[in-house]
């Protein structure tokens, strides 16, 4: 079981880094589509800065890995949030029926919300975060 956790780990870290990149070159237009459009910030600013921390938090998934693991849960935990933290940007797209990757109908655009759930429980199930949580509640 460690070892399908660790390439689990590996593998979201890899789809963290990689999606952050796009954030800052061939995808940053279709991120702005995934901006809430009540947000008091920058657009532009907001996918910039999230595609930065999409990129770290890759990297420290894949570190953690291997090395630091004793941060490994503690990473978990961030990863979880940040995905809930993004997701008023897919509700955003969806109430507001912004075409952005592919996701061009209302249909193809609620099915894409249910795609976040998974991969807050895949964060924290790979990382062992939610034996972190219980313990933590536990004292």
């Amino acid at each position: 079981m460690v070892l399908v956790k660790n390439i689990a780990q590996l593998g979201l870290g890899a789809f963290l880094f990689f999606a952050g990149n796009s954030h800052l070159a061939s995808n940053r237009k279709e991120f702005l589509a995934q901006v809430p459009t009540y947000l008091p910030l920058d657009p532009d600013f907001v996918v910039v800065a999230s595609g930065v921390v999409e990129i770290a938090l890759g990297i420290a998934l894949i570190t953690t890995t291997f090395f630091l693991t004793q941060y490994r849960q503690v990473i978990g935990l961030l990863v979880g949030l940040f995905f809930i933290l993004i997701f008023p940007g897919n509700i955003n797209q969806y109430l507001n029926q912004i075409d952005a990757f592919g996701l061009d109908t209302d249909q193809k655009r609620l099915i894409r919300l249910f795609f976040q759930p998974p991969l807050v429980i895949w964060a924290i199930w790979c990382t062992g975060a939610g034996t972190y949580l219980r313990k933590a509640f536990n004292r």
